[in-house]
């Protein structure tokens, strides 16, 4: 028992002294509009996704707090607006459910989440997302590693609006869950 200990306090060390850094505890997630695919069918006669339509989609990791109101955060070709301060990438897949993409509130989608930091780190989530805004709802955690490792249970998600070309955007708080960052 004693081996195992100090075996960990060594890899606890090494960890520190190479200079690995816990991942953020919330960020923010603009979707780049120009990786949203979804399938021919269904649709509704709009052409947007209807019910039981599968998709998948990807956008950027920022710091909490880069998607200020009227902030895209992903300019109109599917570039990152502040492509210095991009902490990562986000692909979001699942289906679409209810009434889709009409909804005016409540959840109008099934998915699954991953965050993948620039440093390795990852995060996955599961769980319904809501269209309204500026509504907190927590997602389940499914997988994690590396800085996020020790986070289990659950992540908030807070819906921001569609951005000027239609993509998401959304803020994720593994601890706060409704405090002030």
């Amino acid at each position: 028992m004693k081996c195992i200990y100090l075996t960990a306090l060594a890899i606890a060390g090494a960890l520190v002294s190479s200079g690995a850094t816990a991942a953020p505890n919330a960020f923010d997630v603009a979707e780049d509009h120009t990786r949203f695919v979804f399938q021919p069918a269904p649709v509704d006669e709009d052409g947007m996704p209807a019910h039981g339509n599968p998709f998948i989609t990807q956008g950027y990791v920022y710091p909490v707090g880069t998607l200020k109101p009227g902030v895209d955060g992903v300019n109109e070709d599917g570039s990152p607006a502040f492509p210095d301060l991009v902490l990562g990438t986000w692909t979001c897949d699942g289906f679409l459910v209810g009434t889709a993409m009409k909804a005016e509130t409540g959840v109008f989608l099934i998915s699954r989440q991953t965050v993948l930091l620039n440093d390795g780190d990852l995060l996955i989530s599961e769980g319904p997302e809501i269209i309204d805004e500026n509504v907190e709802l927590l997602r389940a955690i499914s997988g994690a590693t590396g800085g996020f490792v020790g986070h289990d249970g659950d992540i908030s998600q807070t819906f921001l609006g569609w951005g000027s070309f239609m993509g998401l955007r959304a803020t994720f708080d593994l601890e706060g869950h409704g405090k002030e960052q």
